[in-house]
């Protein structure tokens, strides 16, 4: 086969390769099309990570390249930005794809085992780091006076609204305040897994005031990340930072801060804390609970709420 070449897929473009081959397994019969489409689809996000690294061709992925790809991908499981199973299967389609193109030769990469990407939803057993306001606020105040004003707007977004890192620095806080003052409730469409809308309903008095702060921060811009940066530059740096911020407090990320939420809206929908922290709420209202909790979160499946909530009655 042609060396440096894509192992012969007859296109120099590394997309176009991994497409290619795994059309060419469908046509044979060893690959549905429409897991070929979906594998295609995977691996292009893959080649544009390897070409940002300098790779370009199919000969020059490595084991190493593809563990870092996955490791990359583990931080995004961990922001909440990917499903744990959505990332396993990035990492599966890479692995795919280099073993038809080097016709059984390539070592997979264990998306668990090598990049670390959960295997699962953990159940939480213990109160989430955060729920205590006060040093929630502490770690916003550390950040304004370090010039993070923005991370500081993403800690308490993620604390009063229960948003995801990337959802709070998409938000477009100054229109969400019009919103929550006129609505009672806050439209959260950027940066949401799946592209779900959906609604967060005001329920103190506080969220108004969190989201008045973000709207002086954000200014005339569009979202909380800095006008000046990419995406990706503001997760690696302000929001990176802020994620620190929260850690060197004893609270392990910004889930920690929407497992409070959903503490928070848990008790004032049942009256009752979750199971986990002794609360003795009846099946009926655990499960009518952990609906709304879900829906406010992002999620579709009640099941994701016991790694914010602890089980389930």
């Amino acid at each position: 086969m042609a060396k440096g070449n894509n192992y012969g897929l007859r296109t120099r473009d590394m997309g176009k390769a991994g497409q290619f081959a795994a059309n060419a397994a469908a046509r044979e019969g060893s690959m549905a099309y429409a897991s070929a489409a979906a594998v295609g689809d995977r691996w292009q996000a893959f080649a544009d990570y390897a070409k940002g690294e300098g790779v370009r061709r199919l000969e020059g992925v490595t084991g190493q390249l593809v563990a870092s790809y996955a490791q990359d991908i583990a931080a995004r499981v961990r922001a909440e930005e990917l499903s744990p199973a959505y990332g396993q299967n990035l990492v599966s389609a890479v692995n795919t794809v280099m073993t038809l193109a080097t016709r059984g030769a390539w070592t997979s990469v264990s998306p668990t085992r090598d990049g670390g990407i959960a295997a699962r939803v953990n159940v939480r057993t213990e109160a989430p780091g955060g729920l205590d306001r006060a040093t929630v606020a502490s770690v916003a105040d550390q950040l304004r006076g370090g010039g993070n004003a923005h991370g500081a707007a993403v800690v308490e977004l993620a604390r009063d609204f229960g948003l995801r890192g990337k959802e709070a620095s998409l938000l477009d806080a100054g229109r969400a305040l019009q919103e929550g003052q006129e609505r009672g409730a806050v439209t959260i469409s950027a940066g949401t897994k799946g592209g779900r809308v959906r609604e967060v309903p005001i329920t103190h008095p506080g969220q108004l005031a969190t989201l008045a702060r973000a709207a002086a921060v954000q200014g005339q811009a569009r979202s909380l990340v800095p006008a000046a940066q990419t995406w990706a530059q503001w997760r690696a740096g302000g929001l990176r930072e802020a994620r620190e911020a929260l850690q060197g407090q004893g609270i392990g990320r910004l889930h920690d801060l929407r497992a409070a939420y959903a503490v928070d809206r848990y008790r004032q929908e049942t009256g009752h804390l979750p199971r986990m922290m002794g609360g003795q709420a009846s099946r009926t209202a655990d499960r009518a609970a952990r609906l709304v909790v879900a829906h406010e979160l992002g999620h579709s499946r009640i099941a994701i709420t016991v790694s914010y909530l602890g089980s389930m009655r």
